[in-house]
């Protein structure tokens, strides 16, 4: 399968969708993996990381977009990005439809596969993926609060 790895161009989002180490182990089990150049970049992670275990580097969204089976990213795709899913291309991140009707409208006109991490369930019903997430806001929330008070 061809894994794309778009960089986040949402305004304050940093992470990218899978770390070298994630690419690693996708190539060993024989994938390719596509990496937008400089995507990890503000998550800390080179192009040279991503090389060396495997990936190839591009330099185009809509490259990456148009060669791949599979989207990888952090956070819901933006209004550009929506326009590039193709018909059964398979998006898997963080989507949060139930406020963004918009998006959920242009995901349905796309035909594309939509697989939210806030939805995946373990065989306990659990939800290993916002799990963590909701431990990072709950820990956060202390500091956002503080900085408000400040004001």
């Amino acid at each position: 399968m061809r894994i794309g790895v778009p960089k986040e161009i949402k305004p304050q989002e940093n992470r990218i969708g899978l770390t070298p180490a994630s690419v690693k182990a996708l190539v060993s089990e024989g994938h390719e993996v596509l990496v937008e150049n400089n995507g990890g970049f503000e998550a800390g992670f080179d192009n040279d990381q991503y090389i060396t275990v495997g990936a190839k580097i591009i330099d185009k969204a809509e490259d990456i977009f148009k060669d791949s089976d599979i989207i990888v990213k952090v956070k819901e795709p933006q209004s550009s990005e929506v326009k590039m899913i193709r018909e059964n291309q398979i998006i898997f991140t963080y989507l949060h439809l139930a406020a963004a009707k918009e998006l959920t409208e242009g995901l349905i006109k796309s035909k594309g596969i939509c697989i939210a991490y806030e939805t995946v369930t373990d065989e306990d019903g659990r939800l290993p993926l916002l799990a963590p997430m909701s431990a990072v806001a709950g820990r956060m929330s202390v500091q956002a609060g503080a900085h408000c008070l400040e004001q």
